[in-house]
């Protein structure tokens, strides 16, 4: 009995390295279809990376910005709430739900995620000043 435990613990534990391959793989597939601008199958790629691991914030990320590149706000805000969710110091994610609040005119909203964003920036920081423009030219237009 003790020698079949061991031996479903053994295979258990071998499959878990093959799981996350596929998951990677897909993801890895993905990319470089989002990179190739094919996006409708590098959206099936994205999907099938969260089946092998609905944690993996960066598949939510791609499959935000190709809801973006689709217009449709309702999935893009959707997912990139999701990477958020599970990788809250994710930049990019931070960078594009702040574009989102700007294009929707939420100012208390945008200036509540901006000091949010200052605290995670690395790699994006230069993105601030983009922020801190777009914001006075939405305040230029509000007072002519």
């Amino acid at each position: 009995m003790i020698l079949k435990i061991f031996i479903f613990c053994i295979f258990i534990l071998g499959l878990s390295p093959i799981a996350n391959a596929s998951e990677n793989n897909f993801y890895d597939k993905g990319k470089k279809l989002f990179n190739e601008e094919k996006y409708d199958e590098s959206k099936f790629q994205f999907e099938r990376s969260i089946v092998y691991n609905p944690k993996h914030s960066n598949s939510y990320l791609y499959l935000g910005k190709i809801f973006k590149i689709e217009k449709n706000t309702k999935e893009e805000e959707k997912n990139i709430n999701t990477a958020l969710l599970l990788d809250p110091r994710n930049e990019e994610a931070m960078y594009i739900l702040i574009d989102l609040e700007l294009e929707r005119s939420n100012f208390s909203k945008v200036q509540d995620l901006k000091k949010d964003f200052k605290k995670i920036c690395n790699t994006l920081c230069e993105k601030l000043t983009s922020i801190d423009t777009r914001l006075k030219d939405f305040e230029k237009k509000d007072a002519s």
